[in-house]
């Protein structure tokens, strides 16, 4: 019995990736400048105090964010890790995670709404997030060193396609779960679809929008470990660094400094929208 013959998946995707690289080649170098350009920003944004300054500022916003035990913990975390020498590494991976977590929040939520009012794109995304979220982490790293080269930039573009479904169904989901009559009360009154969407969609729906957003940062400081095996400096090289060295020590002191800087990302943004409710 003749057998079927292999589909040649990877002979297509390579050409896919081939042509976009020759046609579009230009875009690329140009996003590629953008996102390091914001990256260092922020990394000497964050690297630009003191070290004991920069860890009073984030006592005071765990302050008004959370209570004294958010603020505790986040000094006494911090002080841990200049202690150990990972200050600066610390501060590039904050920068890595800010970039691509403001990058998913940005696309992320216009792409959930836009999937909330139209069935043709929820039809559309949703497949798209289901490959994403199940794809293997490692096979984002392969287009994105072939578009980008080795460096920051490819560890931002993967943490972005890694990070943003969340942010992208909860959004979807939390407009969706808004009460009908509401909506239908804010028609009655004459609201046109901006109004209705910004004083009445996304106000309702903002905790589970930003138990998305919460979900994407977790995710893009989840990849840095992994980042760094393209070039991305921070943290997640010293632990990638310290696993090929067999250094248990050093990489459980990185590993501490990563945990500190996950717990105090989860922790303020879970608190940020709740301290926003006790304003109003």
């Amino acid at each position: 019995m003749r057998a079927i013959p292999k589909l040649p998946i990877a002979d297509w995707v390579e050409s896919l990736v081939d042509g976009m690289e020759t046609y579009l080649g230009g875009f690329f170098d140009g996003l590629a400048n953008g996102i390091e350009a914001i990256v260092h920003f922020f990394s000497s944004a964050f690297l630009l105090p003191h070290p004991l300054l920069f860890i009073a500022i984030l006592g005071v916003i765990a302050y008004f964010l959370g209570k004294w035990q958010l603020t505790l913990f986040t000094v006494i975390g911090f002080l841990l890790i200049d202690n150990l020498g990972y200050w600066q590494e610390t501060m590039n991976t904050l920068g890595l995670v800010i970039t691509s977590g403001l990058i998913s929040i940005l696309l992320g939520i216009p792409i959930g709404i836009w999937s909330a009012y139209s069935k043709l794109t929820h039809r559309i995304v949703s497949p798209l997030l289901d490959f994403m979220q199940t794809m293997p982490a490692f096979v984002y790293l392969l287009p994105a060193v072939t578009f980008f080269s080795l460096g920051v930039v490819p560890g931002v573009i993967a943490s972005v396609i890694f990070a943003i479904p969340p942010t992208i169904r909860l959004t979807y989901l939390g407009i969706k779960q808004v009460s009908g009559e509401l909506t239908e009360a804010a028609n009655a009154f004459g609201s046109t679809a901006w109004q209705k969407l910004f004083k009445v969609e996304l106000p309702l729906a903002m905790p589970t929008l930003m138990a998305g957003v919460n979900q994407t940062i977790m995710l893009s400081l989840s990849m840095v470990v992994i980042a760094s095996m393209i070039g991305a400096q921070g943290i997640g090289a010293t632990v990638y660094r310290s696993v090929t060295q067999l250094k248990i020590g050093q990489g459980f002191e990185a590993g501490l400094a990563v945990v500190v800087l996950a717990i105090v990302l989860d922790r303020f943004t879970q608190n940020l929208f709740k301290s926003k409710q006790r304003g109003d």
